[in-house]
C-alpha cells in the first residue's frame, strides 16, 4: 500500500515519484505484453474496447442482438431445434412458448420492428412426425406371456 501524499507536494509530482519508485523496484518488469505494440488498428472506432472484449472473452454475439431479431433467428431454425426432441408434448410445449414470446415481442413497442409472425404449430409437428423414424414393436416370443407389472403405491396414488 502506498503512503499518503506528503503535504506541499502536488498530485502530479507524487504520482511521478511513485512510478519511479516502482520502476526502481522492478514492479514493471516481465509484465504480459511487454515490448509488444498496442493493437490500435481501430483508432477512430469509439467501440473498439467493446469489440476487443467480445473477441477476448469469446462472448456469443447472438446474445447481443435485440430480442425481436433473436426470435426471428430462432423461428428460422425451429425445425432443427425440434428434430432433437423425443416427445410430441415436448415439441408442443416449446412451440407454445416460442409463439408466446413472439406475441409479447409484437406487442412491445421498444427496439427495432422486425416482422415475425407466430409459428404454425401443426405444420411443424407434422414435419416432426415425418422426420421421426417409425418405432418397430418389440417381437415377443410366441409361447411366453408376461404378466402385467404391479403398480407401486405411488403410481396408484397419483394416477
Amino acid at each position: 500500500m502506498t503512503k499518503r501524499r506528503p503535504p506541499g507536494m502536488s498530485n502530479q509530482e507524487w504520482v511521478e515519484s511513485q512510478i519511479k519508485l516502482a520502476q526502481n523496484q522492478g514492479e514493471f518488469d516481465n509484465l504480459p505484453g511487454a515490448g509488444k505494440p498496442l493493437k490500435l488498428a481501430d483508432q477512430h472506432d469509439p467501440d473498439w474496447w467493446v469489440k476487443d472484449f467480445i473477441r477476448r472473452e469469446d462472448v456469443e454475439t447472438e446474445a447481443l442482438l435485440p430480442p425481436a431479431v433473436q426470435l426471428r433467428k430462432e423461428k428460422q431454425h425451429v425445425h432443427e431445434k425440434v428434430r432433437g426432441m423425443r416427445r410430441e408434448s415436448e415439441v408442443r410445449e416449446y412451440l407454445a412458448d416460442l409463439n408466446k414470446r413472439i406475441r409479447v415481442s409484437i406487442r412491445d413497442t421498444t427496439g427495432p420492428v422486425v416482422p415475425t409472425g407466430p409459428v404454425n404449430e401443426e405444420a411443424v409437428i407434422a414435419q416432426w412426425r415425418m422426420d421421426r423414424p417409425a418405432r418397430e414393436p418389440r417381437p415377443q416370443p410366441a409361447g411366453e406371456h408376461r404378466p402385467a407389472r404391479k403398480k407401486s403405491i405411488w403410481q396408484r396414488l397419483f394416477s
